[in-house]
């Protein structure tokens, strides 16, 4: 058991961290917020948690500490001016975030190495951080969403002007959500520089964005389980189905249109309120 365990632990991490980056865009969406951010706050804390890792010889703990205050700083200050946008002028503007911070790492090749990437990064976390720091993210979640913070963010979702007129200041609640997904997209760049040998601008452009965009819709906007189930679906299935490796951009680009189309609520949320229906179903069927 524990020699298969071993064989697939690579993947279980890539599982994992790919887990993190998602709930990093599930915090957003579930506030009503339109940020597309999380590629390239991961790849401020990607960058933070490497240089420190190579030049100071810090711990790998620290520096997943030091990814994540780089992602809550980055959260903040990225909040003052966007959280008051809605809709597409929010994504659009999150979208040129991304396109600076690649443009940043791509022309300061002194402290990133360039185009030619952040080399001789050594292993600093395994499965063990990995699946710990999963569980911190997984716990900060769930107690966001059973909290008045998550109340909050669903009303502020389903419809803004009810949130307001309930006395929600929209936009302080907004900046608390850039806030906490940018401290989980610091995490997860931070895990990923941890666990890769090497960091190229070109890992956080395009492709992660839509990855962690698709893991969420696939999996469900409103449970918790939700980013982690699309996490796994998108991370297995190409090793499932080695064939469309190499398509993996189109896979995920056909299910995110085919879920949109036939599941608009992701797996786990549709599941919930198939369940949820049935069991209604069932007690008006038994009462008296």
């Amino acid at each position: 058991m524990s020699g298969m365990l071993a064989g697939y632990a690579g993947l279980l991490a890539l599982v994992l961290v790919n887990a993190v980056l998602a709930y990093s865009q599930y915090l957003v969406l579930r506030a009503g917020v339109f940020s597309l951010a999380t590629a390239g706050i991961a790849s401020l804390g990607a960058y933070a948690a490497a240089i420190l890792a190579v030049r100071w010889q810090v711990p790998g703990a620290l520096a997943l500490i030091a990814a994540g205050g780089v992602g809550l700083i980055a959260g903040v200050v990225l909040s003052l001016p966007l959280a008051r946008l809605r809709g597409v002028f929010q994504a659009i503007a999150t979208l040129a975030f991304v396109q600076i911070v690649l443009s940043l790492a791509l022309y300061a090749e002194p402290l990133t190495g360039g185009a030619m990437g952040f080399n001789a990064i050594p292993r600093l976390v395994d499965l063990p951080g990995v699946a710990a720091t999963f569980a911190i993210v997984l716990f900060v979640v769930i107690a966001v969403s059973r909290s008045r913070i998550g109340r909050a963010f669903d009303t502020i979702r389903q419809d803004e002007t009810v949130a307001v007129s309930l006395g929600i200041a929209v936009v302080e609640w907004h900046r608390l959500a850039f806030a906490l997904s940018g401290l989980i997209a610091g995490l997860g760049g931070g895990l990923m520089a941890c666990r890769n040998y090497s960091l190229v601008p070109e890992d956080f452009g395009f492709p992660l964005l839509m990855a962690v965009l698709t893991q969420v819709v696939l999996g469900g906007r409103i449970a918790v389980a939700g980013p982690l189930v699309g996490a796994a679906v998108l991370t297995l299935l190409p090793e499932v189905a080695r064939p469309l490796a190499d398509y993996r951009m189109a896979v995920n680009g056909a299910l995110l249109v085919l879920v949109a189309v036939c599941w608009p609520h992701g797996i786990v949320d549709t599941v919930a309120f198939h369940l949820r229906d049935r069991a209604l179903r069932v007690r008006e069927a038994v009462r008296p």
